[in-house]
């Protein structure tokens, strides 16, 4: 059961502030008290530095935490997996999970740890092949948005971040959807008229639900966007994607992943277009963004194969991934390396020729059963994606894609301003079931935690997930005040039912659940896989902490609501790795 209090912090008279945002408050902490500090701790008065209702003393949540008890047949064991810090500094804000092929679409910056060379546009071959720091070897994507600190914010007078109310006072926001052309296989000559088709479906369906946008402003309660139009356009989208890939399989192989594409999404990039970057404290050495490669797509601009080329073809569009990866994990592992011309003569100079022999090899291959395509090998080039420490603001494409990027030294974007807080420690763990035995999860499964958009779609997928060192009891949906030499921790646990048979689905959510709060045991149609967690911890002095001067990058929408925490993971453990997760698990040990 949840409780929502809408509220919003305004400013009255330069001198009183009032609570009016967003905060939601779980029943499991209903102890937490809501409003402004009043109160002392130490001696130190924290009333007229004014902390958000959104900022509560970690000892006013009172314990909640509570693991089922183990049942006979249950897993006790324990996996750790040590992925460092981010200290590569392997920032972006991509979701390659929640916004596949969608460049920047998190509108968010997020720390990743594990693969060195995901992004928006990844692929399972290229995530296989790539480096990692994980040191067992595991190739796992982690990744969750970044902590920010901002000294100069007057909560009373300026609060920190971007304005929903500006935002949406700008206009209806445009929806935005993963681009479909681009990510699939070579697609049969049989096939051509009824994939192409469905793929101007897909645009007409798009082109619906932003007419529906505009002439249903003012329609409904917080979340009739989400219910009315997003909804709906994933179902149509779901279906039509069904059909694209019962076309091309007709013929030949039939590809899988595409209901990662189905889910859409509300963007106000072209209110926040302009955000700049320069409000915040100086720059921080060390927090230099990692660019990304950037290169023409290949696959939209083929031809209709003939069937006998197509498997040749498929290999090569593979490469073509696996050689994008291979330049992106270059760029995090060599950076500080070489002069002012390495990137272009060490990394975009070799990734060119590489795409050049590629692409001729694409085109010879189609030639051989019918007319050779020309002009592919202009495709070659690339160029790299937040490149520029301060790049001139521009609005993002309106066909969607890639919306704005990060701008200045501290990789600020769509009003999330301010200094990014390294983690003092990450721990991940995968954990057993207490009614049952785990099975093995699948490789390539993606997996989300938390709801990224509480005002806008609603509670009911948000975790609380704030707590301190020392107090693991309890969780808040609140920023937590720790007492002195305590850490602000940030506690993920992920959905761990498995379906049994697929590795997404079309909301990222319904193919694995979370087991039974109170019993811990999966639903009917479900199994066990291990678990995993997510501990982050972070040295915040108490000073800001107490002054309202730390939150966590969101949506703009949001505000910084601290309701509004996630993590992603996209499992790209080998066989061997997650058997022995499996057997550890299992075993009740505590292996590492």
């Amino acid at each position: 059961m949840r409780e929502t209090l809408n509220r919003r912090f305004t400013r009255a008279r330069g001198q009183e502030l009032r609570v009016l945002g967003v905060v939601v408050v779980l029943a499991a902490t209903a102890a937490v008290t809501a409003g402004v500090v009043t109160s002392s701790r130490d001696g130190q008065a924290f009333a007229e530095a004014a902390p958000l209702a959104s900022f509560t003393p970690i000892e006013r949540v009172a314990a909640n935490v509570k693991a089922p008890p183990v049942r006979r047949g249950g897993s006790t064991g324990v996996v750790t997996v040590d992925c460092g810090t981010n200290g590569n500094r392997k920032f972006s804000p991509d979701n390659p999970v929640a916004q596949p092929g969608v460049r920047n679409g998190a509108q968010h910056v997020h720390d990743f740890v594990g693969n060195l060379s995901i992004s928006a546009d990844s692929t399972d071959e290229s995530l296989a092949a790539s480096d990692t720091t994980c040191r067992n070897g595991d190739r796992s994507s982690y990744f969750w948005p970044v902590v920010r600190i901002d000294r100069k914010a007057n909560r009373q007078a300026n609060p920190v971040g971007a304005n929903a109310d500006t935002l949406k006072a700008a206009g209806p926001g445009t929806v935005k959807c993963p681009t479909v052309r681009d990510k699939l296989p070579a697609v049969p000559a049989q096939a051509a008229a009824e994939v192409n088709r469905n793929l101007r479906l897909l645009d007409q369906q798009l082109a619906e639900a932003n007419r529906r946008l505009v002439t249903s402003q003012g329609q409904g309660g917080p979340n009739f966007v989400d219910n009315a139009i997003l909804g709906p356009l994933r179902d149509k989208r779901v279906a039509t994607l069904d059909r694209i890939a019962i076309a091309i399989g007709r013929q030949g192989a039939r590809p899988t992943g595409l209901v990662s594409l189905a889910e859409c999404d509300l963007s106000y990039d072209g209110a926040h277009a302009n955000h700049g970057g320069g409000s915040s404290t100086g720059g921080s050495a060390g927090n230099e963004v990692t660019p990304t490669v950037n290169c023409p797509s290949v696959r939209d601009k083929l031809p209709a194969v003939p069937a006998r080329a197509a498997s040749e073809v498929n290999q090569d569009l593979n490469l073509l991934d696996k050689q994008i990866a291979e330049a992106n994990q270059r760029l995090v592992t060599s950076q500080g390396q070489g002069g002012p011309n390495f990137v272009d003569n060490a990394i975009l100079g070799p990734l060119r020729d590489k795409r050049v022999a590629t692409l001729d090899r694409i085109a010879i291959a189609i030639g051989r059963q019918g007319t050779r395509p020309t002009g592919l090998t202009e495709l070659a080039p690339c160029t790299l994606t937040n490149a520029d420490p301060n790049p001139e603001p521009s609005p993002s494409a309106s066909t969607g894609g890639q919306l704005p990027g990060v701008q200045g030294p501290n990789l600020e974007i769509a009003g999330n301003l301010g200094t990014i807080v390294r983690p003092a420690s990450v721990k991940i763990e995968y954990r057993g079931n207490p009614t049952s035995k785990v099975v093995a999860m699948p490789r390539f499964l993606r997996a989300l935690t938390g709801e990224s958009k509480p005002t806008s779609r609603g509670p009911a997928n948000a975790r609380a997930s704030w707590t301190c060192g020392g107090f693991e009891d309890r969780l808040t949906d609140q920023y937590p005040i720790c007492p002195a030499g305590s850490q602000v921790m940030r506690v993920h646990d992920f959905p761990s039912c498995w379906d049994g048979e697929n590795i997404d689905s079309a909301n990222h959510r319904t193919h694995i659940q979370f087991p039974d709060r109170t019993t811990g045991a999966c639903p009917a149609g479900t199994v066990a896989v291990p678990q995993l967690r997510i501990s982050i911890s972070y040295n915040i002095p108490v000073q800001v902490q107490q002054r309202g001067q730390y939150q966590l990058d969101s949506f703009p929408e949001e505000n910084h609501n601290p309701t509004s925490d996630h993590n992603d993971f996209l499992n790209v453990n080998s066989t061997r790795q997650t058997a022995k997760i499996v057997q550890c698990v299992n075993g009740g040990r505590r292996c590492r």
